[in-house]
Order: structure tokens, then sequence, then C-alpha cells
């Protein structure tokens, strides 16, 4: 699914329970092949819809492409990735999550990458929304050339003021 197929979500926000993990797994590709009750139940999909779709079936378009830039970063390094995400559910409403995204391996070979996502604190989406706004409106009008270096520039003169990583920054939150 290209960036460009992604449908609008609405204003509707789902919050996460306190004791939610979603978790969710998918191979290199980036196609599910595992998700649990809780994924199903907060994304308004059956299993069934979301085994072997690519993830990016809840791919939000509120969510920044200068994170998701930095999360296939990390994967591609074959390193963790922990971030905000806000995804979109079936119904177009959508829901933010603090996620960890790890590679996994199966004899010595990556296989995939095992996410789980839990709810954000408050505290943290209201440093966190405003941030991603930032970023998808510098998106909205820069070319394609310009559109992960734009993004990305807003992301680290965010993180580099007081932090060395996105991580640190994420868990400072």
């Amino acid at each position: 699914m290209s960036f460009a197929n992604i449908a609008p979500s609405t204003t509707n926000e789902v919050r996460l329970r306190e004791d939610d993990f979603i978790v969710s797994k998918t191979d290199t590709d980036s196609t599910i092949t595992y998700v649990n009750k809780a994924f199903c139940d907060v994304s308004g999909y059956s299993e069934a819809e979301l085994i072997g779709k690519s993830h990016d079936i809840v791919r939000n378009d509120l969510m920044p492409h200068g994170v998701y830039n930095l999360l296939w970063e990390h994967l591609q390094a074959e390193e963790e990735f922990f971030g905000y995400i806000v995804n979109r559910n079936k119904d177009g409403s959508c829901y933010w999550t603090l996620i960890n995204v790890t590679p996994f391996y199966e004899n010595d070979k990556l296989e995939g990458y095992f996410a789980v996502r839990r709810c954000p604190s408050e505290s943290a989406l209201k440093v966190i929304k405003p941030l991603y706004k930032k970023m998808c409106d510098i998106e909205r009008t820069a070319s394609p050339e310009q559109l992960l270096p734009l993004s990305s520039s807003i992301l680290w003169q965010a993180i580099t003021k007081e932090y060395q990583t996105y991580a640190e920054f994420v868990l400072s939150l």
C-alpha cells in the first residue's frame, strides 16, 4: 500500500485502557502473521481480515512519514524501536499507542518483527500530538524529494534540545 492510498481518518479517537496490550507479529515485508484479541477488539478488524495483510491496513494519515522512516531505519539495522504511533481503525477512528517493535529470529535469521503497544500517557500525547501535526503539515506541502528531510528535521529539532536519541525522548515522556 502506498502512502497515497491511505484513507483519511476521522477525528474520532478511541482511548486504550491502561491494561490493554496490543500485539502483532509480521514478516520482514510487514505482512501480518499474528494479532492478539486486543488488537482485533481495538481496531475493529477480525483476525481473518488482518492475517496476510500489510500492516499498512491500520496506517493513519495523522502519522508522519518521518517517524515511520525512523522506525524502518531501526528495524533495517535490526534494532529495537520505541515510539508513539497513531493507528486507524476499520471504522476510520484512531487510537494512539506507545509501541515497542523488536526484530525476531529463527535459526539466527531475521524472520520478522514483534510489536507490542500500550496506552500512552496523556502528558506524552500533549507533546507528541502537536509535534506529529507539525511534521504532517510540512509533509503535505513538501515536494516528494523534501518530504522526509523536512519532516525529520522537525523531529530532530524537538529531540536534540534535551536528548541524544528518539528512544530517550520517547521514554522520557
